[in-house]
């Protein structure tokens, strides 16, 4: 640091609330939840180093035999998490209690790809995360949909909606709705609608097409089709909720029995 700068090295490392802030991104891959919502972290590290910081995170998934890959796509995505905080110049992730955690560690905090730690692997880890995303954004646009549904408008009008005719309703703390044939918007709750618009644009959906939904194959919906296209969505949504409700109670399985 400069003799003469005023910045206190301590303003330049961030706190275990603000790293656990940064990793609510980080999603368990097969059921789309926050592992900060699914009490996936057992602990922050956090070691500072002149105006930066090492940050060091210990987490641990439901069984020991979760999923390699669904295992290494949360560390790495914890690790690049918590290293886009502006003042951490660097994150090591630590998989505890799982069969395969000394291949995900060493080959994500060394920079190994995923092929490489497992040779033996059949499917990359790209393929993978590409479907699952495309299985969270169905889930979501099911609940999305709902939430219109409830606000009074019908599945035909919905699949006609574009990316441009919705947008923030500050005051009434919702989003605003022109509806396609109607002369009057409504205003839905905001919650269901902004987690599927973010994982919509984190997969870059409004880049070629303006429609705001989709069938599972990325296609519009045509508004005949709308309700076998909803019907589909609830399918990856109830099938999310399963795998949900078997991980949490494996889950706090686990825990308890790691508190007797």
């Amino acid at each position: 640091m400069p003799a003469n700068s005023t910045e206190d090295p301590a303003d330049s490392t961030p706190t275990p609330d603000q790293v656990r802030a940064a990793l609510k991104s980080v999603t368990d891959p097969e059921l789309d939840r926050s592992i900060v919502e699914l009490d996936y972290i057992d602990e922050i590290r956090i070691e500072a180093r002149g105006n930066s910081a090492h940050v060091h995170v210990a987490f641990t998934l439901p069984t020991a035999w979760c999923s390699p890959a669904f295992a290494w796509m949360m560390a790495v995505d914890t690790r690049d998490a918590a290293e886009a905080l502006p003042t951490v110049a660097d994150c090591t992730v630590e998989l505890c209690e799982h069969m395969h955690e000394t291949e995900v560690n060493h080959g994500v905090n060394e920079g190994i790809s995923f092929a490489a730690a497992f040779p033996d692997a059949e499917d990359g880890i790209t393929h993978l995360r590409a479907s699952l995303d495309e299985k969270a954004v169905l889930s979501r646009q099911y609940t999305a949909v709902e939430t219109l549904l409830d606000a009074g408008l019908d599945l035909e009008q919905i699949a006609q909606l574009e990316y441009s005719d919705i947008d923030r309703d500050a005051a009434a703390n919702g989003i605003a709705v022109d509806v396609p044939g109607a002369a009057l918007g409504v205003v839905a709750p905001a919650a269901a609608i902004d987690r599927y618009l973010e994982k919509a644009r984190s997969l870059d959906y409004f880049t070629a097409s303006n429609r705001l939904f989709r069938t599972p194959d990325g296609a519009p919906i045509d508004p005949a089709d709308a309700e076998l296209v909803h019907r589909r969505a609830r399918l990856a949504q109830v099938n999310m909720d399963g795998q949900g409700g078997v991980c949490d109670a494996l889950h706090q399985a686990r825990q308890s029995e790691a508190s007797d």
